[in-house]
């Protein structure tokens, strides 16, 4: 078998730690682009309430406070749709960086496992052949697995995503479709 020289075991010990600090960093700016989206989103909608606040302390007759509050509700519901797909396109954006990461290492390792098998193959003693056949089909299975479900949550992943932006889009149109409807009672 291979022994690990002093230099490549610090050589791995030095990837680990770029690794982590890499991911660190990912995860603190995903962290700050959320902070920032929640203060942006605290400070829209306490300008909006105390927008409605004030109209609603200049209502005459309760048509009119109904008319108010489903004045309010639509660009209430609007911004919390875009919220959610702020909110969305950090977690994803965070997710993807983390994602591309573990790729690599996973890359990384199965390069080094294959090193590995193939030089314990190398200096394995005659008759060794079934085992190591064996072992590497059972490391192959388990990478096809792996990438199988890698692939799946991707997909997976995706679908909800497209899933959400279509609910979220239908039911801002009927948030409009019912804020337009006591406009037009009123009217008639």
């Amino acid at each position: 078998m291979t022994q690990w020289s002093p230099e490549q075991f610090s050589k791995v010990q030095m990837a680990g730690i770029e690794t982590l600090a890499g991911l660190t960093g990912k995860a603190f700016e995903g962290f700050v682009q959320l902070l920032e989206l929640n203060i942006r989103n605290m400070k829209t909608t306490l300008a909006a309430a105390h927008e409605v606040t004030k109209k609603a302390l200049s209502v005459k007759d309760p048509q009119e406070f109904v008319e108010l509050q489903m004045e309010a509700f639509q660009p209430a519901a609007e911004r919390a749709v875009a919220y959610r797909r702020q909110l969305s396109e950090i977690l994803y954006a965070t997710q993807a960086e983390f994602n591309k990461v573990f790729e690599v290492q996973y890359a990384e390792g199965k390069r080094g496992l294959e090193g590995f098998l193939e030089s314990v193959a190398n200096k394995a003693p005659a008759g060794s052949a079934a085992p190591l056949a064996a072992w590497q089909e059972a490391i192959n299975a388990t990478t096809a697995l792996y990438e199988s479900m890698q692939t799946t949550a991707k997909q997976t992943m995706q679908v909800a995503e497209s899933s959400f932006n279509t609910a979220a889009e239908a039911a801002s149109k009927g948030i409009r479709q019912r804020a337009a409807q006591p406009t037009r009672a009123a009217a008639k």
